[in-house]
């Protein structure tokens, strides 16, 4: 039993004005955090409570499948240089030099540590499976530090390795890790959809997120309601409906068109009396390759071609052509490698490079034109667009693919779905990824199969953000007056709360239920402060604590009042029968942590 007035907890009223979504104001206002720097947070008592809770249920489920290790956050330059990735991570790891001019990292991930453990130590086929997991402080440059604890520069990851013979068994280790994540996030109290998601940094062949849905979300997840595919607005990809082509005008080819001032969109759809759909929109970029040492990345250009009604996903594009950054060119650029200026850009005359990313211009078109005819373009020329362009005819391309974002209310990809897909707003708790040989193969990490021959050993790399559940837990249950949590999660199971604590037979009662309370099992917090009984609700409805007994008035009837915070409900129990009313609300399967 804890006595609330022995305790820090440092309620506040009001959240700052800089606290924008409801979990940053409700962690602030609980007092569970408190902010030291731009994107750097004090967990206080309640909130390092909660995540202690939350720790201990990652630990008991990975326990299942993996062992427990803990890695350090200070990493030498030289084993992410083996990997690659001392250049890829670019800005965004932290990076520092010793008292002796040597280059170190604080962690942001952990591949690199644990396949030069398993280099060294894994020799034979008969070592493996092996999963391998930890709970460690992560770090990351994040630029734009905001919404609390979903953008963060200091913070707790759960991550696990797996390391198989083959790809059978790296596909057994991934769905031991689905299992465990659905686990755990049941257990939390959340609401999920696992959903496939990009591999960015990372590498690999597949991944999964799980992600909780959100307002404060910053990823857009496409769902179809009827068959239940999701996937990252990153990943995902829809069916379109058919396009009613033009006619042909002339003799059917090309024709260029004074369209003068017309550089935009919508002007131009508007000028020929077409829909956005038939007008051909380029984007051009300069697209980053990093090499492996870093000491050759370059720049190259790359210009991107879809319909006019669409968005270009730079994920996608970035991962279709094998580059590290994307940056719009500027006017200098445009005239060096188009010849023409924005607004009137177009895919005729261009000639695409052999393959991407090398010398010359590489032409990416999205797949949405490349069976389309009687298009409107760009004519790389001021104040001039063509007609009549179709493609394949008059224009060539260096890659075809995916490149553009889903929108809502196109119909679902999946084969005999007749859904509409809905976009909305999540954010990430979890990320398994399927690493394939990235790592143990630039790292010569190596083992003897059955028959004695040297074989690259199949990875798996597996995250869940700690206080991402707590921050997605409050984002999906709050009120006006303070948000509510699972008694696996919460910082306490019952608040018992004495209306007044001058009155000798209400203090006595209180506290000898909270002492029964406390016997018998339950976690809890007793409010005896010389408060008025409205400031111990208030604060008692604030800090997330999922059920509060009264003790007030009704004591004299031997009688006090159970209150559920997720429904802001009340009944009257006898006193004698709180434990056994208190019981099945707080011991169920998944709430018992």
């Amino acid at each position: 039993m804890h006595r609330w007035s022995r305790l820090f907890i440092p309620t506040l009223r009001e959240a700052p004005s800089d606290a924008e979504v409801a979990s940053h104001k409700f962690l602030l206002r609980s007092g569970y955090i408190r902010q030291l720097g731009a994107g750097i947070y004090n967990y206080l008592f309640l909130g390092q409570r909660s995540l202690n809770r939350i720790m201990a249920i990652i630990r008991e489920e990975m326990d299942t499948i993996g062992q427990e290790f803990f890695l350090p956050a200070l990493n030498p330059r030289e084993i992410w240089e083996q990997s690659g990735r001392w250049s890829v991570m670019g800005e965004n790891m932290f990076r520092l030099q010793d008292r002796k001019g040597a280059d170190l990292c604080l962690a942001m991930t952990h591949e690199e540590i644990v396949t030069e453990i398993a280099r060294r130590e894994l020799r034979s086929y008969k070592q493996l499976p092996q999963i391998w997991y930890q709970i460690q402080t992560k770090f990351r440059d994040e630029p734009r530090p905001k919404s609390g604890l979903l953008r963060v520069r200091q913070f707790t990851m759960k991550d696990s390795y797996s390391f198989d013979l083959d790809a059978a068994g790296l596909d057994r280790s991934f769905d031991l890790h689905d299992q465990v994540y659905r686990r755990i996030f049941t257990r939390c109290g959340l609401r999920f959809v696992a959903v496939d998601a990009d591999s960015g940094a990372m590498g690999g062949s597949q991944s999964q997120e799980f992600m909780v849905y959100t307002e404060a979300g910053e990823d857009l997840i496409a769902s179809c309601p009827v068959c239940g595919y999701a996937a990252n607005v990153e990943k995902a990809s829809s069916r379109l409906d058919p396009v009613t082509e033009m006619e042909p005008t002339g003799d059917g080819l090309p024709e260029l068109v004074s369209t003068p001032g017309l550089g935009a969109i919508a002007d131009v759809a508007r000028f020929f009396q077409i829909s956005p759909a038939s007008d051909i929109k380029c984007v051009a970029y300069m697209a980053l390759h990093r090499s492996s040492t870093g000491t050759s990345d370059s720049w190259h250009a790359v210009a991107a071609f879809l319909r006019g009604d669409h968005q270009v996903n730079e994920t996608k594009l970035m991962g279709l052509i094998g580059a590290a950054e994307l940056r719009p060119m500027v006017a200098e650029e445009l005239d060096q490698f188009l010849r023409a200026p924005a607004g009137f850009l177009g895919p005729v005359g261009l000639t695409p490079a052999a393959a991407p990313m090398i010398d010359g211009l590489t032409v990416v078109v999205d797949h949405s034109l490349t069976a389309r005819r009687n298009m409107v373009a760009g004519a790389n020329k001021l104040d001039y667009h063509l007609r009549n362009v179709t493609a394949g005819r008059d224009f060539q391309w260096t890659l075809a693919g995916d490149i553009r974002s889903v929108l809502e209310g196109e119909g679902c990809p999946c084969d005999g779905c007749s859904g509409r897909l809905v976009v909305g707003k999540a954010v990430e708790i979890g990320h398994i990824f399927k690493l394939g040989y990235k790592y143990t193969q630039s790292m010569s990490a190596t083992v003897l199969d059955p028959n004695g021959k040297e074989v690259t050993p199949i990875m798996g790399s597996y995250g869940i953000g700690v206080e991402r559940i707590l921050t997605a837990a409050i984002e999906q249950s709050h009120d006006e007056a303070g948000f509510w949590l699972t008694p696996a999660i919460a910082p306490f199971h019952v608040v018992v709360t004495i209306t007044n604590t001058s009155d000798a037979a209400l203090l006595a009662a209180g506290e000898s239920l909270a002492a029964e309370l406390d016997r018998a099992g339950f976690d809890v917090l007793l409010d005896d402060r010389d408060e008025r009984a409205g400031v111990k609700f208030k604060d008692a409805e604030l800090i997330g604590i999922p059920y509060r007994i009264t003790v007030g008035k009704k004591i004299a009837d031997q009688q006090v009042e159970l209150f559920t915070r997720s429904t802001s409900t009340s009944s009257v129990v006898a006193l004698g029968d709180a434990v056994a009313t208190l019981r099945p609300l707080v011991f169920t399967e998944y709430n018992n942590a």
